[in-house]
């Protein structure tokens, strides 16, 4: 290899850890930049659609554990009167590419993927049908099996459906909050009479510190 080739692949080497170095940098702090912009704008029009109906200290059987990472989770130790007629049920979303997800019902385990709050409402039922799931940086949303990395993209008047035993529920997004890891409350129904469904997840992305829910209504 002569000196002027050995000097044209060492810079093509360093030209390629630069434009990779820029790639990684773009996927990893601009989600959080763009999700920070978000929740600015959250913040400022944040209009509660009415006043809690219960108290977080007045739910029986929820609170708030820690997982063997030090990750704050909302559980419940609730058991339901009359068991759920089927064990999972199915989640489509396309404003935020989730299609025909699984959905566990009365689970706790996130490793499963969706989960379904223990003892909440089931779908179509009056109530909140509470779902959780893992969030991730965009690039590695697959390998965390990170089914609501798109979340944040949720916009108002979005649609979900739920499918379960061959019925769909279709509900409409009407609400979007950030809140902090220990409330609570984001199990609770905006009101005592409506189908509500949440959908719950860690922002930013690639971080835990606040939750990100996303509340639909039954149409």
């Amino acid at each position: 290899m002569t000196p002027a080739t050995s000097k044209i692949l060492s810079k093509s080497i360093s030209l390629s850890f630069l434009l990779l170095g820029v790639f990684l940098l773009v996927q990893t702090v601009w989600p959080q930049i763009n999700f920070s912009l978000k929740e600015m704008r959250l913040t400022g029009n944040s209009k509660p659609l009415t006043a809690p109906q219960v108290l977080p200290t007045q739910i029986p059987g929820v609170s708030i554990q820690s997982t063997a990472d030090n990750f704050p989770l909302i559980v419940s130790t609730t058991k339901r009167a009359t068991p759920a007629p089927y064990p999972y049920f199915n989640l489509t979303m396309p404003s935020i590419n989730l299609h025909d997800e699984v959905v566990y019902v009365d689970s706790n385990d996130l490793t499963q993927g969706l989960i379904h709050l223990p003892a909440a409402p089931l779908p179509g039922e009056k109530g909140n049908v509470f779902i959780s799931g893992h969030s991730a940086l965009p690039i590695f949303s697959k390998a965390k099996k990170a089914l609501f990395a798109n979340l944040s993209n949720a916009k108002l008047g979005d649609q979900m459906v739920i499918s379960a035993l061959g019925t769909n529920f279709v509900y409409k997004v009407v609400d979007i909050k950030v809140v902090a890891p220990e409330d609570i409350s984001v199990i609770n129904p905006p009101n005592a009479t409506g189908r509500y469904i949440s959908l719950m997840t860690c922002v930013p992305p690639g971080f835990n510190t606040k939750r990100l829910v996303v509340v639909g209504k039954l149409i």
